[in-house]
């Protein structure tokens, strides 16, 4: 989906406001928890992990991955592996 914004002429003058605006959508979108990570990486058009520094980068650790992230992943695993879904 495309969407066009009108933006006021002194943001429009930054070197790259548009990326300037998306970057901010992706970042509140996903500190408030209206865009998944997932979301927000592919608004951004960037991996899980390029994500992740874009995020660092920025000194942004609200949903920093943690330790419940880290269970949940081993969690998923292991019910692959027990069906055989993995390598």
């Amino acid at each position: 989906m495309k969407i066009t914004v009108e933006l006021p002429d002194d943001v429009a003058q930054h070197p790259n406001p548009g990326r300037e605006v998306l970057e901010a959508l992706a970042i509140e979108g996903y500190r408030s928890g209206a865009m998944s990570h997932y979301q927000a990486s592919q608004v951004l058009g960037l991996s899980r992990f390029e994500f992740d520094g874009f995020l660092k980068a920025r000194n942004i650790y609200d949903h920093a991955y943690d330790v419940e992230d880290l269970n949940r992943d081993l969690e998923d695993l292991r019910k692959f592996e027990a069906r055989g879904l993995t390598r």
